[in-house]
């Protein structure tokens, strides 16, 4: 018997908890009927971790990230904390997580599932079949580079400056990434930037174009402006296999790509760091990409899709275990087809049910389909 995955567990806030605790029924199942088995360690994250030890989370937490094999995350934020400084807002836990865990690639896929079709806000057959993956940057760019702040001047206005950085290296990594991920797809890559009006762009243009003609040349690549991007997402959205970005446009691009499939409560994400050479490791990170939700939290009515392939995506990228992964999916494939929706996702003539039904219908269906 291999030894035991260690998994964090960090639910965080908002409908974190409530679509996290339908999440870790499906672990013990998995614990009860494969052959795969976790060692859960759970901490504080963000709000929860403010409220208990003043901080978006700890020194202990920290470390427990980075010896964990994976790390599975549910949210942060809401309103209670909106008020705090800047270095007190509970998603500075978040980004603690993927500077210190050096988690550069953060994959978002955007599925189109045949049984939410109408879901979404677009035409059927504009969404019908989408299957696409957004991969951002995750530790460079605007949201870290310095410097940055707020300083009152001599006539007592104010400046803000954030400043938008990106090494050579950095760039490579991430769409080296992003290449290898497309050939194991349909093997095309969009490397998107803003190179018409920003430094950054245009060496994150150079960088893609010399990875293609050195490394990858067989894989089929087009450069899009960000702008250009986001329309052609809501445009044609079935043009796109793996779409490339920094982190802002990563983080505008995927919500986007988001509400393509009707709802930010059906995806999925995973923050991967570099392979350590010598273990083969990597630190690793999966959240659903909905966030906190704080109207909704506590009624009972969060949608655990998203958080539940999240688990897909660490069996498939942290463990290599590709068999239960599908297993997830399908069964989650399935329950929709079958016409069970919360209500972020509900159409006429479906039936609404809450958190813990749809949670228990996966259970049902994985029993099925994992005899």
């Amino acid at each position: 018997m291999a030894a035991n995955k260690q998994l964090l567990v960090l639910p965080g806030d908002g409908i974190g908890p409530e679509v996290m605790a339908q999440v870790l029924r499906v672990v013990d199942w998995f614990d009860k009927r494969r052959a795969v088995r976790f060692d859960l360690k759970e901490g504080l994250v963000g709000g929860a971790s403010l409220d208990k030890h003043g901080t978006p989370i700890s020194d202990e937490t920290m470390a427990d990230a980075l010896a964990a094999d994976a790390v599975l995350f549910g949210s942060v934020g809401g309103p209670k904390w909106d008020a705090n400084p800047f270095d007190k807002k509970p998603e500075r836990g978040i980004l603690r997580l993927r500077k210190e865990m050096d988690l550069f690639a953060n994959l978002r896929p955007a599925t189109v599932f045949d049984a939410l079709v109408d879901a979404s806000t677009l035409k059927s057959d504009v969404v019908k079949g989408t299957d696409l993956l957004v991969l951002r940057e995750g530790t460079g760019g605007v949201y870290f580079g310095e410097p940055r702040g707020v300083e009152t001047r001599a006539d007592g206005s104010k400046k803000a400056v954030d400043t938008q950085v990106y090494t050579t290296p950095e760039i490579e990594r991430i769409v080296r990434l992003g290449f290898e991920l497309a050939k194991k797809r349909r093997n095309k890559v969009h490397s998107v930037e803003k190179a018409n009006v920003m430094h950054t762009g245009v060496l994150w243009r150079e960088v893609a174009n010399r990875i293609h003609k050195a490394e990858f040349a067989d894989v089929q690549l087009e450069h899009m402006y960000a702008d250009n991007c986001a329309m052609q997402l809501v445009r044609n959205p079935r043009q796109f296999d793996v779409i490339v970005t920094d982190n802002l446009f990563g983080d505008i691009l995927s919500d986007c790509a988001a509400m393509l499939t009707g709802s930010l409560g059906m995806l999925p994400s995973a923050s991967l760091g570099a392979r350590n050479k010598t273990t083969g490791k990597r630190h690793a990170l999966y959240e659903p990409i909905h966030g906190s939700a704080p109207d909704i939290a506590g009624k009972g009515i969060a949608n655990p899709l998203a958080q539940m392939l999240s688990f897909a995506m660490l069996l498939r990228y942290s463990f290599d275990l590709g068999d239960d992964a599908d297993l997830i999916e399908n069964a989650v494939k399935e329950v929709l087809a079958s016409g069970m929706r919360t209500p972020d996702i509900m159409a006429p003539g479906s039936a609404k049910v809450g958190t813990t039904t749809m949670g228990d219908a996966v259970l049902r269906t994985l029993d099925k389909l994992g005899a």
